[in-house]
């Protein structure tokens, strides 16, 4: 998954894969879905995102690790 931000229109779109869009889907007002051929997500576009929620959640990460799969031995 990549997020891109483009401050100048402020938009912010999600990838969330790297298959080549073939329709769209809006589900709310300057909120679109990017969808394939065969109806698998590949993207959300959020036009106007800085009005709809506080990018700094988006914008930034916390990578949240299970202690115990760091602790698992590989054989």
């Amino acid at each position: 998954m990549k997020v891109h931000y483009d401050k100048e229109v402020d938009a912010l779109y999600i990838e969330l894969s790297n298959q080549t869009p073939d329709g769209v889907v809006e589900i709310a007002e300057g909120v679109n879905i990017d969808t394939t051929t065969d109806g698998k997500l590949s993207g959300i576009e959020i036009i106007n995102a800085s009005k709809k929620f506080d990018l700094n959640t988006i914008l930034s990460y916390t990578l949240e690790l299970d202690k115990d799969l760091l602790l698992h031995k590989v054989a």
